[in-house]
C-alpha cells in the first residue's frame, strides 16, 4: 500500500512557526490580556472573611482560599496552620504563605 495516507502529525505545521519568537510572543500576549484588576472588597466582605478565618482556625477545617496574585485570581487548599498578625500573612498546612491583603474568598 504505497499510496496510503501517512499522518505526519505536527510536522506538517512546522512551516507556520517560521517566524522566530512568534509563538512565544502570542503566549505572552494571551497572558497579559488575561490579567485583571484586584477586586475591591467591601467592609462587610472583610468581616465575613475574618469570621470564616476564625472558624477555620478554631475547628481546624480544610479551606479553599481564593487570592489575587500577579493579575490573576488563584486558588489553593489546606488547613490554616498559623496567622502572622504582624506581617499579615497566613500559613497553610502545605507551608504556603499568603498575604492576608490578597485574599478574596475563603470556602470552608
Amino acid at each position: 500500500m504505497p499510496n496510503a495516507y501517512i499522518d505526519r502529525g505536527i510536522i506538517k505545521w512546522n512551516a507556520f512557526d517560521a517566524l522566530v519568537g512568534h509563538s512565544s510572543m502570542l503566549e505572552e500576549l494571551k497572558y497579559r490580556l488575561g490579567k485583571k484588576e484586584k477586586p475591591i472588597l467591601s467592609e462587610d466582605a472583610y468581616d465575613e472573611l475574618n469570621q470564616k478565618l476564625a472558624l477555620a482556625v478554631q475547628k481546624d477545617k480544610e479551606v479553599e482560599i481564593s487570592y489575587y496574585k500577579d493579575g490573576y485570581i488563584r486558588h489553593t487548599f489546606g488547613c490554616i496552620k498559623s496567622i502572622d498578625h504582624q506581617n499579615k500573612r497566613i500559613v497553610l498546612s502545605t507551608f504556603e504563605k499568603l498575604n492576608a491583603n490578597d485574599i478574596i474568598d475563603i470556602v470552608i
